[in-house]
């Protein structure tokens, strides 16, 4: 068989199964937990924590109306405000302040909304109790505001609720300069009575997003939960509940950019659900009951985050507040040991340049630097191989009816010469995870949102705007998206085109027109890829073809 045909069938093998695996399959994550560990996780409700159902019927108000029909505390830092519905002490309202809808829109992010409305979104918690003779708060109870009425990360609020039993219920809430609020939940008893009260926390989302992941990121519920990563989607408990027993973690939902999320009250065991009734939910609620005697007090903290996904501020909060794993409400995805090295790469080089897309290509030349001895090996290899396609075209002549012997004198050819004629597939093997890696920075992470580079590229985590179809631009037409192949991409394909051009090329006709067709094929697929990853691609192909002529010119090979 005819090397040359082993080495095709390769590459395009691997380039259909890259290209499903991107677009199609859902890459495996190893942290993720399987159906059927799923199955054994789930638990009946305990008989004896209370649940925390309440029928609720969504209205047809606007946001706006929603929002003035209550009393409401006002909050405000540098990256968010809103306001906390007194009415059941809900935070169902917040703005980020630096983030816009659209690139040059004047938008704001908006993420948490009333309850009641269409697309509410909203984070409460408290107790319960399963004594049907005490009254607790829930999301009709109306509190009542007790000094400052306004929450800042200076200035902390107090909410007050008082039952007929001579039971006090108390919230103070505070919020950091980012995005925490801290809630000290406190039960003061005033009775002669013993009691048994449940803290819970729990995320309402009343329908489902719109999905950006694509299948190579997580949208949904996600928790870590005695350190073991569960991600749920939200097709996944819109048929089947998730409960789970833990005795640390947070839980959450996380969208491509933004994460709400609970940390319950450590050292105490809580149990985690996941499930949809009429509305997606995510809530812990307490194991064990917590007692309240006579004139007795008792309290418990959770932590609430609600953040844009800036590396920086989700580790920041994983150590400050030593929260288990809380760095992977960012989807580094399978390749977390490239991903994320290859991010804080990228982001050391923009703090000294200033610019992302020069950042990129910077690490580009760094990865070029590593890989550097690889390819020269690979690239004198292939030299060889070039300068050895007379002599093996005369053997193919000589033994063409001998295929046995062809292959033999092949083979010691190879052997003479001191030639591999699979190393040219090294550094592209080698390089294709990193390839993924980038990519996956390029899409997860929220500091590539809207980063310009020059000219035209306003944004390095969306596709080149422009298309050789209007000449990029000088005509005045607009085409469809799927004519969009921009600049970058053509310059792309065209050094894919002149990289190809220096390798040997193949023997038999079919496969000299389909490595011709490789490029043009690569360019239109990836015209729609972040125009961040295409930067990489194209500095990559050039860098690639300057090594590669300098060490073709270096080699010789004399053959007998």
């Amino acid at each position: 068989m005819d090397i040359k045909n082993v080495i095709a069938a390769i590459s395009l093998s691997a380039a259909v199964i890259i290209l499903y695996s991107l677009f199609f399959a859902e890459p495996p994550n190893p942290n993720k937990i399987n159906k059927d560990q799923v199955e054994k996780t789930k638990i009946v409700e305990s008989s004896d924590a209370p649940a925390l159902d309440q029928n609720e019927n969504f209205s047809k108000l606007t946001r706006k109306e929603a929002l003035a029909k209550s009393n409401r505390i006002a909050f405000e830092n540098n990256n968010v405000f809103g306001t906390i519905n007194t009415v059941g002490a809900t935070i169902d309202d917040l703005t980020f302040k630096n983030y816009n809808f659209e690139l040059n829109g004047n938008e704001k992010i908006v993420l948490l909304n009333p309850r009641k409305i269409k697309n509410g979104y909203s984070i409460e918690s408290g107790f319960v109790t399963n004594n049907k003779n005490i009254d607790v708060p829930n999301s009709s109870t109306v509190w009542t505001i007790v000094g400052n009425d306004k929450l800042t990360n200076k200035n902390a609020v107090k909410l007050v609720w008082k039952n007929s039993q001579g039971i006090e219920f108390q919230k103070n809430i505070s919020l950091d300069d980012q995005f925490l609020f801290t809630i000290k939940e406190k039960i003061i008893n005033s009775s002669n009575k013993t009691y048994n009260f449940y803290s819970y926390g729990q995320i309402i989302r009343n329908k489902k997003p719109e999905i950006s992941g694509f299948y190579i990121l997580h949208e949904g519920f996600i928790a870590t939960l005695d350190e073991e990563l569960i991600e749920e989607d939200y097709d996944d408990i819109r048929d089947k509940k998730f409960s789970r027993n833990a005795s640390k973690g947070w839980l959450g939902i996380g969208d491509k950019y933004w994460i709400t999320s609970i940390v319950p009250p450590r050292n105490r065991n809580f149990k985690t659900t996941f499930d949809y009734k009429n509305k997606f939910r995510a809530n812990y609620i307490s194991a064990e009951g917590i007692e309240a005697g006579p004139n007795e007090t008792i309290e418990e903290e959770i932590q609430i985050i609600v953040a844009a996904k800036r590396v920086e501020t989700i580790d920041g909060y994983a150590e400050k507040l030593k929260i288990e794993k809380f760095d992977l409400a960012i989807d580094w995805g399978v390749l977390y040991f490239l991903t994320k090295p290859l991010f804080f790469a990228i982001d050391y080089f923009f703090k000294m340049l200033g610019n992302y897309g020069l950042a990129i290509i910077a690490v580009t030349i760094c990865i070029r630097l590593v890989f550097f001895p690889l390819a020269n090996f690979s690239f004198r290899s292939m030299a060889k191989m070039k300068m050895l396609q007379p002599e093996m075209q005369r053997l193919k002549e000589l033994h063409k009816e001998d295929k046995m012997k062809l292959q033999q004198e092949m083979m010691a050819l190879y052997k003479r010469e001191k030639v591999n004629p699979m190393s040219g597939c090294l550094p592209i093997l080698v390089q294709i995870p990193v390839f993924f890696a980038l990519y996956k920075v390029l899409f997860v992470t929220i500091e590539m949102r809207h980063q310009p580079f020059f000219g035209w590229i306003k944004d390095l985590s969306d596709r080149d705007p422009t298309s050789i179809f209007n000449l990029f631009g000088l005509i005045p037409w607009d085409p469809p998206s799927f004519l969009l192949i921009g600049a970058w991409p053509v310059a792309m394909g065209v050094s894919m085109w002149i990289q190809q051009k220096l390798n040997p090329a193949p023997p038999d006709p079919v496969q000299a027109k389909i490595f011709m067709f490789f490029p043009i094929f690569l360019t239109v697929i990836l015209a729609p890829f972040p125009s961040g990853l295409v930067v990489y691609w194209t500095i990559n192909n050039i860098l690639t073809m300057a090594q590669q002529v300098v060490i073709m010119k270096r080699t010789t090979v004399k053959t007998t």
